[in-house]
């Protein structure tokens, strides 16, 4: 494989990454225009989107082991392969993970959606950090997959909140254990969603510096 065309196979890379993550941002979009519009119906649609997810990762997977045994990249090449094959680990479970929320989306109770919480806010600021923790990988912008990291700490204080709300809720009798358990839960994969692009960003960081945050933390 020529040189131009190997750069031809990394961009490539990059333009599957990118379709991998709006696949992702799709999958979690549905589950939060469900919420808004009150339509269980809407969920229904997660399903098809995350067989694509897994179809994407198949072939960025397949790509990348293409790229290693043809050309045998080494340094900076090689993290942004070994890199893209960490990612779309954490970019299926994304994909599984939006698709547990629609699961619970399309059997709740009509008045589940009459709830007045933060939801919503939180999963918005969860596609916010899956799209920008891909855009960091394919711009190699180490400062975007910094703010990731600490947008974390946004996500996770949505969570604290909307647990608590949900505790004094089920004391007071405001809401029944059904609801509120389905509320947790939603609001439990996005967290962990959020994770997983904390996980990407990290990689992100890795594959431009050589460094993985946790290495970091060791020095």
């Amino acid at each position: 494989m020529t040189r131009n065309r190997y750069d031809e196979q990394l961009d490539l890379l990059n333009r599957e990454m990118l379709e991998m993550g709006a696949l992702c941002e799709g999958a979690i979009g549905l589950s939060v225009k469900s919420l808004i519009e009150g339509d269980s119906s809407i969920a229904k649609g997660v399903g098809s989107v995350e067989a694509k997810i897994n179809e994407k990762e198949r072939a960025i997977e397949n790509l990348c082991i293409k790229l290693i045994l043809q050309q045998q990249p080494v340094a900076g090449d090689l993290r942004q392969i070994s890199t893209a094959l960490k990612m779309i680990t954490d970019m299926e479970r994304i994909g599984d993970q939006a698709e547990d929320i629609a699961e619970i989306l399309c059997c709740v109770r009509k008045d589940f959606f009459e709830k007045e919480i933060d939801l919503t806010e939180m999963a918005k600021a969860t596609i916010k950090m899956v799209t920008e923790s891909v855009d960091s990988f394919v711009t190699d912008d180490i400062e975007l997959a910094k703010k990731v990291i600490k947008r974390d700490d946004v996500v996770d204080s949505y969570f604290g909140k909307i647990k608590s709300e949900l505790i004094r809720e089920i004391e007071s009798k405001e809401t029944d254990g059904e609801n509120a358990l389905d509320c947790l839960m939603i609001a439990k994969y996005l967290e962990r969603i959020g994770d997983h692009a904390v996980n990407i960003a990290e990689w992100v960081m890795y594959s431009v510096t050589g460094l993985h945050e946790s290495d970091e933390l060791s020095n």
